[in-house]
């Protein structure tokens, strides 16, 4: 997936994460904050380096406000991010997800 532009997805509620992410040529850099990073930021950290490696992304920064997500929303706030980023709308790949 080729990344487009800056994008955004989830809120700073309690038990939700927000993430941004953008075009890099950089490799994966990944910005974390969380309130739990200590317990789980490890765990974090492998939840999205596995999404984006499932969606084909190389090279992105990607920033992660964590409030306690579990790990299936951290992997759709950032499956939607990165949708967003890539401009892809329609045709999403549900059976890769």
């Amino acid at each position: 997936m080729k990344l487009l532009k800056p994008a955004a997805a989830g809120t700073l509620e309690s038990s939700d994460c927000f993430v941004s992410i953008e075009p890099s040529e950089n490799g994966i850099e990944i910005d974390l904050k969380s309130d739990v990073i200590r317990q789980f930021g490890d765990r974090i950290r492998e939840v999205i380096g596995e999404t984006l490696d499932t969606l084909g992304i190389e090279s992105c920064s990607i920033s992660v406000t964590d409030k306690g997500a579990l790990d299936c929303t951290i992997r759709a706030r950032v499956e939607s991010a990165a949708f967003r980023s890539a401009e892809i709308k329609e045709e999403i790949p549900w059976e890769k997800l």
